[in-house]
């Protein structure tokens, strides 16, 4: 699949989460399900740039800037429409989403912001080389971490 494809492939699919996000966005169980979704998706293309990143996957420029494009716009596309009250781990059973959020949202939003710039400095370097997608990681991986530290709900165990 050409480059072009993919990236045509991952903006529709973009535009269909960003969509059904607005519009559910006063159902918290709704805004909940496409959150998870969008953020298994931003998790799918940083498996990817990590994979290559660690040496376990081979490195291909076309793929890596196709997974970098995709996470830029992904995390470019969250904003608040996701995170509406009562979407909480407080509130429903599956999520992980921390009450905390709504009462830090100020806070919240730089995060988001840290990591969509991040993204987009991936973006710039996966398709350059090994090095430069490499030298991109630790400022994603921080991005992601950052959040999810204070934010998200630790795994069941």
């Amino acid at each position: 699949m050409t480059r072009t494809i993919r990236l045509a492939l991952a903006a529709t699919g973009l535009a269909a989460i960003a969509g059904l996000a607005s519009a559910q966005a006063f159902d918290p169980t709704r805004a909940h399900e496409v959150r998870v979704s969008h953020m298994k998706l931003m998790g799918a293309h940083i498996g990817i740039l990590g994979g290559m990143a660690k040496g376990e996957v081979e490195y291909d420029a076309d793929t890596a800037a196709a997974a970098a494009d995709t996470l830029a716009a992904l995390a470019a596309t969250a904003g608040n429409l996701y995170w509406v009250e009562g979407s909480s781990s407080a509130d429903l059973e599956d999520s992980r989403a921390l009450p905390v959020i709504w009462e830090k949202m100020e806070d919240f939003n730089a995060q988001e912001d840290a990591l969509s710039k991040a993204a987009m400095a991936m973006k710039q370097a996966a398709g350059t080389d090994l090095a430069a997608l490499q030298g991109a990681m630790g400022a994603l991986g921080k991005g992601c971490g950052d959040c999810h530290e204070t934010y998200r709900k630790p795994d069941e165990e």
